[in-house]
């Protein structure tokens, strides 16, 4: 069947290890000094490990596969001990996998297998943690909508799957790659960071077909020649899949152009701001 998996590029993998304890079915091992999906029924595809790679070797794709297999999957994890169990079972929850949790649970009751109560803190994807925010215990009161503040929106597709590289308002200018959230967190995000520059949206973890995105970025430095690029990602690990997306174009890109990486936080803050030129 074809379904979305993960594929860990050889070349690019280190060894180093990072992803392993990132992935809550235990589907990634070392073998030969470099890290490998073991099992195509271990991997339910969603990309947890995504963004845990310093390498950006690991990635997202659809392509055909085995069946994922909650049982075979849970037998794993159980003689991982229970911290693993207790993180593969949070991992469900916060994706909403209900028949795999449902699965997971009746196998856990015919082994008679302690199961988790819950969460001692949260285990599961960092991006998909729920939180709320507060100004000090303070209720914020809605802003009146500013008039006299425009949009600095220049054009019309945006997502990066929809956009054309041949556009030609493209052409020579200094292109902004963001993060879907990035907007909706930082308030600045027009007046401070979009304005004076194009714009290209695009989510790493829950977007299809991301080899796309590394072709058109690519013919957007090369033929619509951009000035520069600036990527802009969310602080949580998934999101770097952007940044490592961005520098696969530059890699395979004729051209060379100046790359900046700014990482916003879940509150709106600046964390970041890395000139890779």
């Amino acid at each position: 069947m074809k379904r979305k998996m993960i594929e860990i590029d050889q070349t690019k993998c280190d060894g180093c290890g990072l992803c392993i304890p990132n992935c809550p079915e235990g589907a990634i091992r070392i073998v030969d000094g470099k890290a490998k999906l073991v099992s195509d029924s271990l991997c339910d595809g969603l990309g947890a490990c995504l963004g845990h790679c310093p390498q950006g070797a690991i990635t997202v794709l659809e392509r055909n596969a085995e069946s994922y297999d909650e049982r075979k999957v849970i037998k794993n994890v159980i003689s991982q001990g229970h911290e693993a169990l207790e993180k593969h079972l949070q991992h469900l929850r916060e994706h909403n996998e209900t028949e795999n949790l449902r699965i997971a649970h009746e196998y856990l009751n015919g082994q008679k297998t302690e199961k988790p109560r819950g969460p001692h803190g949260f285990s599961g994807c960092p991006g998909s943690q729920s939180m709320s925010f507060s100004n000090h215990g303070t209720p914020q009161k809605a802003a009146a909508p500013v008039d006299n503040a425009p949009s600095s929106l220049t054009h019309w597709p945006i997502q990066l799957h929809l956009l054309s590289p041949q556009a030609p308002h493209y052409y020579r200018k200094d292109l902004l790659l963001a993060a879907d959230c990035v907007p909706f967190a930082l308030s600045g995000f027009h007046a401070g960071y979009l304005r004076g520059k194009v714009l290209a949206i695009a989510c790493p973890k829950l977007d299809d077909g991301q080899e796309i995105y590394v072709e058109k970025l690519t013919e957007l430095i090369d033929h619509a020649e951009i000035n520069s690029l600036t990527v802009m990602t969310m602080v949580v690990p998934c999101c770097m899949g952007l940044l490592h997306l961005a520098q696969s174009a530059l890699a395979a890109a004729k051209r060379k152009i100046p790359l900046k990486h700014i990482v916003v936080g879940l509150q709106g803050e600046v964390i970041k701001e890395d000139a890779r030129s």
